[in-house]
């Protein structure tokens, strides 16, 4: 039975998590169904496609090995059933109130830790499969191409390996040894230097400040789930005629939204300025695809005080050309990578508290998970929208996720359902705030 050890951040993502809190992404997959059928067809097919995809068979297992002490590593579960992870529910007439039950649950720790939950529609004419992978297992892109496993088959665009240098002899490893010397303790302290500056960071941007009020509460282990769609051709207009990115078009619209959402539910946007931890891939381009995570992050403050839409949106588009600028390593959104600094069983005593400190250093998650361009389908039933879902923090209150598919963009919005029990207000803000943007640049 082969295994490998989890990656520091992947290790703190699974020491984190409690039954209250689990650390589990998600995507909900609505598909147009030509039968009523369609629902149980489909979770026939997912069971038997899991059974072929080797990453959907693996569990993690704690170590207690000496070198190992406290660590985790993946590995293949002999016992593997897909009958266990793949469920199909009885007809519904609301795909986000079910997922948001179904997000509640924690992944048995002790099986592979993924799920499929089929869910057909009331009305015959759809269904939804709501994904959940452990962030330990996978992050965004690779829980994508698990899920790509068990639907129907479809070219992805595979990453060019590394090229990988030939194996020297043992001797020749001895001669170069005096002359990679410098270069590695350089590294170590270019490492720890590092490390240093982001937690400095991190500490300057908590030092005197308080949580957003409105975007925590007292965990409650309660979820909800809300999605909005809007066309891809209404954010470039916005992105043409006021500058900026298209993320940066995007990140504007949840500080819009969540001003909107204040206002009207009665808190208030006045002074409002939350933090959002907007994560970032450090994948490099064309290197071999890795099963751990490789997240940093930029901090950036929400401008939900400002009342000019198009004022939001440069406040937005600096604050993340700085980060930018700064780069991925730096900063306190860089903290994830303080994790590679952690022995493994510092993550397994420390991981709870590091998820109860969740809330002292952002307030909102405002996360971009990649898609492919093609249409995807399961027994022959197009994908018509896919809403990806994000873990909350302990304490947090909102997380937004965010996917571009086939000319549309899906907001994936998750709360606690008793400190947020208005999330559809607020999945109706964000639509309305993109209508104000496009009505301001056509003026």
């Amino acid at each position: 039975m082969t295994s490998d050890l989890l990656a520091p951040l992947d290790l703190a993502f699974w020491n984190m998590e409690s039954d209250r809190h689990p650390m589990h992404l998600g995507a909900l997959g609505v598909f147009a169904a030509h039968s009523p059928t369609a629902g149980a067809h489909a979770a026939d097919l997912l069971a038997a496609r899991a059974a072929a995809v080797p990453g959907l068979r693996l569990r993690i297992r704690d170590l207690w090995q000496p070198l190992a002490f406290g660590g985790a590593a993946r590995e293949s579960d002999p016992d593997f059933d897909p009958l266990n992870h793949v469920r199909l529910h009885a007809p519904t007439d609301g795909f986000h109130a079910a997922a948001g039950r179904l997000m509640e649950r924690p992944l048995e720790r002790g099986r592979p830790p993924w799920e499929a939950h089929v869910l057909p529609g009331e009305d015959g004419v759809s269904f939804a499969v709501l994904f959940k992978f452990h962030h330990a297992l996978a992050d965004g892109l690779r829980a994508l191409r698990l899920a790509a496993g068990v639907l129907d088959p479809v070219d992805l665009p595979e990453r060019a390996p590394r090229a990988v240098e030939p194996p020297r002899g043992l001797l020749s490893d001895v001669r170069r040894l005096p002359a990679l010397v410098p270069g590695l303790v350089r590294g170590a302290l270019a490492d720890a230097g590092r490390a240093l500056d982001i937690g400095a960071s991190l500490a300057r941007s908590t030092l005197g400040m308080r949580p957003c009020a409105a975007l925590t509460s007292a965990p409650s282990g309660t979820r909800r789930t809300a999605g909005v769609v809007i066309d891809i051709d209404d954010v470039h207009r916005v992105r043409k005629s006021a500058g900026g990115t298209v993320n940066d078009v995007l990140i504007a619209v949840v500080a819009g939204a969540l001003r909107r959402w204040l206002d009207e539910r009665g808190d208030g946007s006045k002074g409002v300025a939350p933090r959002a931890l907007i994560p970032v891939s450090r994948r490099r381009p064309g290197a071999a695809h890795s099963q751990g995570n490789r997240l940093s992050g930029y901090l950036i403050r929400l401008p939900v005080h400002e009342p000019d839409p198009l004022g939001r949106l440069r406040t937005v588009r600096t604050a993340m050309v700085r980060n930018k600028d700064a780069g991925a390593d730096r900063g306190a959104g860089a903290v994830a990578l303080l994790a590679d600094h952690v022995p493994a069983l510092g993550h397994r005593l420390g991981g709870p508290l590091v998820g109860q400190a969740a809330r002292l250093w952002f307030d909102i998650l405002v996360t971009s998970v990649p898609l492919p361009g093609i249409g995807l389908r399961l027994g022959g039933h197009e994908l018509t929208e896919v809403f990806p879902l994000a873990p909350l923090a302990p304490g947090q209150a909102l997380a937004v996720a965010i996917s571009t598919y086939r000319g549309h963009v899906h907001y994936g919005l998750v709360a606690d359902a008793r400190a947020v029990p208005d999330l559809d207000r607020f999945a109706h803000a964000v639509s309305a705030e993109v209508e104000t943007l496009l009505s301001v640049c056509d003026h």
